[in-house]
């Protein structure tokens, strides 16, 4: 096996040490090692450096355990070669592995190649990338919050969700506060309607009959009030965090408008691929390795020709629900139909969540052809879906013709055997649907079929034969031949 690194160190990082073992191979297969441990305070991570240098070792791996890795790499990334290495391509035989044990196992994978390095942006993405994860937990928390404030309502009888869109719209903010500032139980019909706006005042009865009757104790009114204040907090961090990222985000501003232009893609959902994946794309070789590294491919697992699973990774925990929730909004969209076909076409064969999750890969492999090129969205095939129906007949037909005339005069095939050649083709498809398929409403693509470009050619020399066939497949689920099932 051939020796990739001849001097390079393998780093088994913790809490509160890092152990270091320093590969060195000068002649021979039999390399030297070196051994040190190390504090994971600052003025210990320096000596770890010095030491790096003074053994003339530019290269170091190690594996990323938590944030423990954090440190170190911040205070070498600028004078050494650090690769970080997933724990499953580094993981020791298991009874046979202790600190020191470990670096030595993952400088020695390391020296001959064996350990992927795993993608690392650089410090202004990783600053970004904090912010955007920060962001989705305080979402996420606020989701949970407003979950709780609605069950709430519920133990109290409070059924204003059933009228109201939105709980926490102003209207209905208004009507609860109301609920909440009363002493007893009691409600004011009039204060209610006066405390709705635009459209919800036409329902103002429904909205009193919804919250007549309810039951709500102090402890329940003082429950809520806290979950409102949690609430009105984590709104103003969130707040806050937008202005931080604005300020963040401007000098990739270029890129966020690039990939705004992919339906289904806001500038939210824009600033956090970037700050997952960055801009430049060189770290990855191609659209499938980033795909692969973003968690949207199906994992690998065959032995002796069998395939043991075939469900995605569980790469991508934060950049994987971002692309699939663009990919929800890009099959909604009226305005840029594509991704919506395409999802259509995928689901009929393979479901709903495997159709997203294949949308989300389309939308990935767009964003990485765009920020390697600087290209706005534009797919080769976008003329197939926005094409008019017609136009596609036309094309349809067109190209059937210049294939036929292109048979012929190549004398692969003569005008009567091609005649023929559709007529058995039909006729063994109508068989097959006879004796395997036991459903009626294929009698459909039969009649697809008669109409075919390709068929329409020549079914004047075999409209008889084709009428006995479809007949056939009547009488086969005992039905008479309807007149639109009949040949044109």
């Amino acid at each position: 096996m051939k020796v990739v690194y001849q001097t390079c160190c393998g780093v088994d990082v913790h809490k509160s040490f890092l152990v270091a073992t320093i590969i060195k191979t000068t002649s021979g297969v039999e390399p030297s090692y070196q051994k040190k441990r190390f504090s994971t305070f600052n003025n210990s991570i320096l000596q770890f450096k010095e030491w790096l240098v003074k053994n003339q070792c530019r290269d170091v791996c190690m594996e990323s355990t938590g944030k423990y890795w954090v440190p170190v790499f911040n205070l070498l990334e600028d004078e050494i070669n650090i690769t970080i290495a997933n724990p499953k391509w580094v993981k020791a035989v298991k009874g046979n592995k202790d600190d020191t044990k470990d670096s030595k196992w993952i400088g020695d994978l390391f020296r001959l190649g064996l350990v992927p390095g795993s993608y690392i942006p650089c410090k202004p993405i990783r600053i970004l990338r904090e912010f955007t994860r920060n962001r989705y937990k305080l979402t996420s928390c606020r989701t949970s919050e407003k979950n709780r404030y609605q069950n709430a309502l519920t133990v109290c009888n409070v059924a204003l969700d059933s009228v109201v869109f939105d709980i926490f719209g102003k209207s209905a903010t208004s009507v609860i506060d109301y609920l909440i500032e009363q002493p007893d139980n009691s409600i004011n019909h009039e204060e209610i309607a006066s405390r709705l706006l635009r459209s919800l005042k036409k329902k103002s009865d429904s909205v009193i009959e919804s919250i007549e009757g309810y039951r709500m104790t102090d402890s329940q009114k003082y429950r809520m009030r806290l979950i409102r204040a949690h609430l009105d907090y984590i709104t103003s961090t969130i707040n806050d965090i937008d202005t931080m990222l604005n300020s963040l985000i401007a000098p990739y501003e270029n890129a966020v408008q690039l990939l705004c232009t992919i339906p289904g893609v806001d500038r939210n959902s824009a600033i956090t691929v970037i700050s997952e994946i960055g801009t430049d794309m060189t770290p990855f070789s191609n659209s499938k390795r980033l795909c692969c590294w973003a968690g949207l491919t199906p994992d690998n697992n065959e032995s002796a020709g069998k395939k043991k699973s075939v469900r995605i990774t569980r790469a991508g925990v934060y950049l994987k629900p971002a692309l699939v929730q663009v990919a929800h909004a890009a099959v909604k969209s009226d305005k840029s139909p594509y991704y919506k076909q395409k999802y259509e076409r995928i689901m009929k064969r393979r479901g709903k969540k495997r159709a997203i999750i294949a949308i989300a890969r389309m939308i990935l492999t767009a964003i990485y052809q765009m920020l390697s090129t600087g290209e706005a969205w534009n797919p080769t095939d976008l003329f197939k879906i926005d094409m008019p129906e017609p136009m596609k007949e036309k094309q349809k037909e067109k190209a059937i013709k210049q294939a036929m005339k292109l048979l012929i005069r190549e004398g692969k095939i003569s005008e009567s055997q091609l005649a023929s050649l559709l007529f058995k083709t039909i006729v063994f498809f109508c068989a097959a649907i006879r004796q395997l398929i036991k459903v009626r409403h294929l009698l459909a693509v039969l009649y697809f079929l008669s109409q075919y470009p390709l068929v329409c050619c020549y079914r004047d020399l075999y409209v008889d034969e084709l009428q006995t066939e479809l007949g056939k497949c009547c009488i086969y689920f005992s039905e008479s031949v309807p007149p639109d099932i009949a040949l044109p």
